[in-house]
């Protein structure tokens, strides 16, 4: 049979196995918590991207049925012109 020490001593190397865990979970814990700081701003920042992204296809519709109608103006031209005989 073990001694009140001896059980004392079990119990502290046992509390002393919690505490270091306990530190490695709080060390852990720390580090996703800043993962996931991280991982937010770069949502942000890729939220932002595919926002000027959606705004730059906009554009380049705009710029293609522009240049569609112009060359549409054009080609009437062109066409007015050669009715002339010029």
């Amino acid at each position: 049979m073990t001694s009140e020490i001896e059980r004392i001593k079990i119990l502290e190397g046992k509390i002393g196995h919690v505490i270091e865990y306990i530190g490695k979970l709080t060390a852990e814990n720390d580090k996703l918590k800043q993962q996931l700081k991280e991982l937010r701003t770069e949502k942000k920042d890729m939220e932002e991207m595919a926002r000027r992204a959606g705004k730059l296809d906009e554009d380049l519709k705009r710029y293609e049925n522009e240049r569609e109608a112009i060359k549409g103006k054009i080609e009437a031209i062109i066409n007015q012109i050669d009715k002339l005989g010029i």
